[in-house]
């Protein structure tokens, strides 16, 4: 079995890791660039860095905080926030991502997720996908932040990112985000089971049992957390040795 990957999350918002509960009522979390500090000291799987403003206030994503994070980060990168280009994305692979996330520009040019892949090559491509659940069993994809809905459905939309060349799917309950009630299990499962790239759940891990919960019942292949490990509800090392104890594979 691979091992599963515990992935801490900067939400950053004028220049500050923010978190809220579903996208807003924000609060002050630190310095983005200390903080990636100390998730490579607890010996964070990977980090990811969204510049959750970028796309909703049509700016490009802000380089020199990429650029002072990548100089402490030793484990894989991933970037995301604004990117509408190969010429973006190449940029900020050169100042030390090493995958970047697209969420907003997908939605709008899908056409951009198989002219990275095949640029950059699909490891380095990740599609965020931010759902909301509509109706029993059916999740609807939302962009810009979360603010605005797309329409689209979001199995049938994680199928498509996959076949255009996506590498993975970072995938965000916005209903169940900052709760800490734990992962939505259904649309995380449903996604995991019907594409061939690995899945990254994100969205309401509050408790231990809630990522032992997201990677057997939800089948992730990763779990995304920020204010548990933001506001030391939790260590990195304590889900890990959680998930040991339960018999889950994690890199120790």
């Amino acid at each position: 079995m691979l091992a599963k990957r515990i992935i801490p999350c900067l939400d950053v918002k004028d220049g500050r890791v923010v978190k809220g509960v579903q996208f807003e009522n924000l609060r002050d979390a630190g310095d983005p660039v200390q903080l990636a500090k100390y998730y490579v000291e607890e010996r964070a799987d990977e980090l990811v860095f969204l510049d959750i403003a970028a796309s909703k206030e049509k700016r490009p994503l802000v380089f020199d905080v990429v650029e002072k994070i990548a100089r402490e980060v030793f484990i894989p990168f991933t970037i995301g926030g604004g990117l509408t280009s190969c010429e973006e994305i190449r940029e900020i692979l050169a100042r030390g991502a090493d995958k970047v996330s697209l969420n907003t520009a997908a939605v709008k040019t899908p056409c951009l997720i198989s002219q990275a892949a095949d640029s950059f090559g699909s490891q380095c491509v990740v599609v965020a996908i931010d759902v909301k659940g509509t109706a029993a069993n059916r999740w609807q994809v939302f962009t810009h932040g979360g603010s605005q809905p797309t329409g689209l459905d979001a199995l049938e939309w994680a199928q498509r990112v996959a076949s255009l060349g996506a590498g993975e799917i970072l995938l965000t309950s916005m209903d169940r985000d900052g709760s800490k009630s734990g992962f939505d299990l259904k649309i995380t499962r449903s996604i995991s089971t019907s594409v061939n790239v690995p899945v990254i759940a994100s969205g309401g891990g509050g408790d231990l049992s809630h990522f032992a919960e997201v990677f057997t019942t939800g089948r992730a292949d990763a779990a995304l957390a920020a204010s548990i490990f933001h506001f030391n509800q939790f260590r990195i090392q304590d889900v890990k040795s959680y998930l040991l104890g339960n018999n889950i594979s994690v890199r120790i």
